[in-house]
């Protein structure tokens, strides 16, 4: 691994950064990468790093080969990779580096259950396949133009695309227990009163210029009524009283496929909770971690958020309230990027859309997913931006996320 400072590195400036500094942040982001996979090296079986199956995990050996796998599909064995997001991925492309990397590490081939009867590499076959596809990127990039921002495309692509990786590396080490030492916590915030905004027409989505993601493609307005929002996500001391007072018992709160998991499951907190109406105590990378109460709540679900809401005669915000009072409320302390913040909003299609190259990233979850906003403690600073689209099923709930509320 190479030690990697540099300014602006992890700046959310990174959409529309230059080949230099694109490539600092490439070797930067592969270097987080290995640091996770070491980690998860020293707490899991030795070799082999079996994890057991879930639906929130995928085998750490297959996550790493998928990581070289995804960069060099879309930079070195692409011939379309100067056209950027025109580029047509039904054409064939270059055979992989690695003989049967396609078998093993596509996605769109290989299923999630799937992942854990391929017989994988060793370790040290996929880390050299990692160190080999990065240094023919950085070799492509070099020679591609500074100020095309379809040549780079790709390149900002795999940059976030592992980005997410590690993030998602960090979701899997608080499900399977263990601290890599690569992570902080949510801050702890004194509660602000709630921030009224003015009706307004909000510009929603993305103008064109720099890396956009296709579920942001394109700019359109969007008239907003006026709103009131809270100032910081909803706290551990707000959500223990909606538990205290049997919030988990009282199915008129549910929508009613939240009521049935939750009777499924048994569940009378959120997930990796043990204690709640004495003072929070959460499981923490595998820790009884006493919490402080003004910390944002974390892995909550949806439908939890959807509840608690019902409670206390509020409303999840939706999407275009949470990201019109993200840049309108920023000087009025509107605080965000400790916790994933729900929406009450679906993830749907703005008009117009497109699907960009990559076509499984958002079309599968159109209408059955919920939008995220926001980020979390554990998301890199280029990742931040208030028009980014995270999505994800109501009932997840082991990704860092919260919520807060506004009036009704």
């Amino acid at each position: 691994m190479l030690d990697i400072e540099a300014p602006n590195v992890d700046s959310a400036r990174m959409r529309r950064a230059g080949k230099e500094l694109l490539s600092l942040a490439l070797m930067d982001s592969r270097n987080h990468t290995l640091r996770w996979i070491a980690a998860y090296e020293r707490e899991l079986e030795a070799g082999a790093m079996r994890v057991p199956q879930q639906p929130e995990l995928s085998p750490p050996l297959w996550e790493l080969g998928h990581a070289g796998w995804f960069q060099e599909r879309w930079i070195a064995r692409n011939v379309q990779r100067q056209r950027g997001a025109r580029c047509d991925p039904s054409q064939p492309r270059l055979a992989s580096i690695l003989a049967e990397a396609d078998r093993w590490f596509d996605d769109a081939q290989v299923g999630h259950a799937q992942r854990w009867t391929l017989a994988l590499p060793e370790l040290q076959a996929i880390r050299q396949y990692l160190v080999d596809t990065l240094e023919t990127t950085l070799e492509l990039l070099d020679n591609a133009p500074d100020d095309d921002d379809e040549a780079l495309y790709f390149y900002r692509l795999a940059l976030f695309h592992e980005d997410m990786l590690g993030e998602k590396f960090a979701h899997m080490s608080q499900t399977l227990g263990f601290d890599a030492g690569l992570l902080g916590s949510p801050a702890a915030v004194n509660a602000r009163e709630p921030l009224l905004f003015p009706a307004t027409v909000w510009p929603m989505g993305c103008e064109p210029g720099g890396f956009v993601f296709d579920n942001e493609k394109w700019v359109h307005d969007v008239p907003i009524p006026e709103f009131e929002i809270d100032a910081q996500p909803v706290s551990w001391g707000q959500y223990a009283e909606f538990v205290a007072d049997g919030g988990y018992d009282r199915s008129a709160l549910w929508h009613p496929t939240g009521w049935e998991l939750l009777q499924r499951e048994g569940r009378r907190c959120p997930r990796h909770v043990d204690q709640i109406r004495h003072g929070v105590l959460q499981q923490r990378l595998g820790r009884l971690t006493r919490v402080p109460q003004a910390q944002p709540a974390l892995h909550v679900g949806w439908y939890e958020a959807d509840a608690w809401c019902r409670w206390a005669g509020r409303r999840l915000p939706t999407e275009p309230e949470w990201e019109a009072a993200a840049h309108l409320g920023a000087s009025r302390g509107y605080r965000w990027g400790d916790v994933w913040e729900w929406t009450a909003s679906s993830f749907e299609p703005y008009r117009g859309f497109a699907p960009g190259p990559q076509r499984d990233y958002s079309q599968p979850a159109f209408g059955t997913h919920k939008v995220l906003r926001g980020a979390s403690f554990a998301t890199r600073g280029r990742m931040r931006s208030a028009k980014f689209r995270a999505f994800a099923p109501p009932e997840a709930d082991h990704l860092f996320c919260g919520f807060r509320s506004c009036a009704p």
